[in-house]
């Protein structure tokens, strides 16, 4: 029950990754089911919808938003604001039993709704817990970091939306305006989950490129701006294509990655502009007497812009800062072969499912014509090589716990042999504090406020 922010945030992480397999779980047995047409080995259609239920809360309520906001937030925020050391303790020990409420909703019905919407309460009122935190903690600090610019922009869109979302699902019980109020939360919901990933982005493009200038420029004038997306891939375009000392490091691969899947997944969107294609492809109507749902180009244009984007994001930060938080190095080889394994397996995975809405498919039915079974096999044969991306991940991982070397103070600049001297002079290029840290940082980093120059 430690207060200690790096505790805290180390627990959110083991937590979301956690879930995060139990989600993955979730997806491959959705890809057996349309491995081929018929019934696979799911007979029972509300069955697998609910598994689509459970993997879709999975996946944004217990992994992305606890990895993103809790783990990463907790655990670097108080290192790029000089915050001392108490934060949010309950937030994360509300997330235990709001999962344990969750894990039964695919199992039975009728109260296993009710135990959802309190689980999903419960999660609401821990993220509203942490984003009070986040907001009173940043707003007694004056230099920001660009993820420390993420965090409180996305902890004001969580205490303006969450708030809806437990009036919304509270009337499910009555069915009463559900709908609209879901979609109130749903919106901002987008931009909360992709922020966070926006910032570390920034963040990794800014220290890789040497161009953090353009990006601080980008972040701070066009993040409260969703009109202005665009302006961050030019700052982040100009900042890869204009360096001459870019390094493909991990890191690096995931966030180019994630411009190139969100780059394809806004294109996709596009299309979904024209009002009569977006009839077709996202909205419910009627065919012959028929109704027909959202297809799988809706699918496949969320997972592109979300889904991947919000995971190489993850995958980008972990890479980045898990040498600081461990104080220990990993496989940089083994962490680009994870990278291309994944690379492949999610648009193998994805961006079959645009032909398979182009062709009518709608989603969430667990049968297909013969028709569609050649792209659903690709997309079965792609979900299988992304668990094997996750199965590579876990052995990173175990391998630098029992391998992993010490690493210096900014292990991206300078190696361990540099003195501490050395050590600050190379990383007052940075514009972040945590880099100054010893690794792993001490359980209590500040003791009083650092002097902090117009250079760091």
């Amino acid at each position: 029950m430690s207060s200690n922010a790096k505790d805290i945030g180390t627990l959110y992480l083991m937590f979301a990754l956690f879930s995060g397999l139990l989600g993955t779980a979730f997806s491959v047995l959705i890809r057996l089911e349309l491995s081929g047409p018929g019934v696979q080995y799911i007979a029972d259609n509300q069955l697998y919808n609910s598994i689509i239920t459970a993997h879709a809360i999975m996946m944004i309520f217990f992994m992305v938003m606890p990895a993103l906001i809790g783990g990463f937030g907790n655990f670097l925020l108080p290192l790029l604001v000089v915050a001392f050391p108490r934060l949010n303790n309950i937030s994360f020990w509300l997330l235990v039993p709001s999962l344990l409420l969750l894990s039964g909703i695919q199992s039975h019905s009728g109260p296993s709704v009710d135990l959802a919407i309190f689980g999903l309460h419960l999660s609401g009122i821990s993220s509203m817990l942490g984003a009070m935190n986040f907001i009173t903690t940043i707003l007694n600090i004056h230099k920001l970091a660009l993820f420390g610019w993420a965090v409180i922009i996305t902890a004001v869109l969580l205490l303006l939306s969450l708030p809806v979302l437990a009036g919304g699902i509270t009337m499910v019980l009555t069915d009463s305006l559900f709908q609209h109020l879901f979609w109130f939360f749903g919106h901002p919901e987008v931009y909360i989950l992709i922020i966070p990933g926006f910032g570390i982005i920034s963040t990794v493009i800014a220290a890789g490129s040497g161009k953090c200038h353009d990006v601080y420029w980008c972040f701070r004038f066009h993040s409260l701006k969703s009109s202005h997306v665009y302006c961050w891939f030019r700052c982040w375009y100009k900042s890869l294509f204009h360096s001459c000392s870019l390094h493909l490091t991990p890191p690096m691969l995931f966030a180019l990655g994630f411009v190139v899947l969100f780059t394809i997944g806004g294109l996709s969107g596009v299309v979904l502009a024209n009002a009569s294609l977006d009839v077709a492809f996202h909205d419910k109507h009627y065919v012959l007497f028929t109704l027909v749902t959202k297809t799988y180009y809706v699918v496949a244009h969320f997972h592109y812009v979300l889904s991947m984007g919000a995971v190489f994001a993850l995958f980008s930060g972990w890479y980045f800062w898990i040498p600081k938080l461990l104080g220990l190095s990993y496989d940089q080889f083994a962490a680009k072969v994870h990278f291309w394994i994944l690379f492949v397996g999610v648009n193998l995975t994805f961006f079959p499912q645009h032909f398979l809405g182009l062709q009518g498919m709608p989603r969430r039915i667990s049968d297909y014509p013969d028709a569609f079974y050649g792209w659903n096999l690709v997309s079965s044969v792609g979900s299988i090589i992304s668990v094997v991306a996750t199965w590579y991940f876990l052995t990173i991982i175990y391998k630098q716990l029992t391998e992993g070397k010490a690493v210096s103070r900014y292990p991206w600049l300078t190696p361990q042999l540099f003195s501490d001297t050395f050590q600050v002079l190379f990383t007052r290029n940075n514009s972040s504090l945590e880099w100054c840290l010893t690794s792993p940082p001490k359980p209590h980093a500040f003791a009083s406020l650092p002097v902090q120059s117009s250079m760091v």
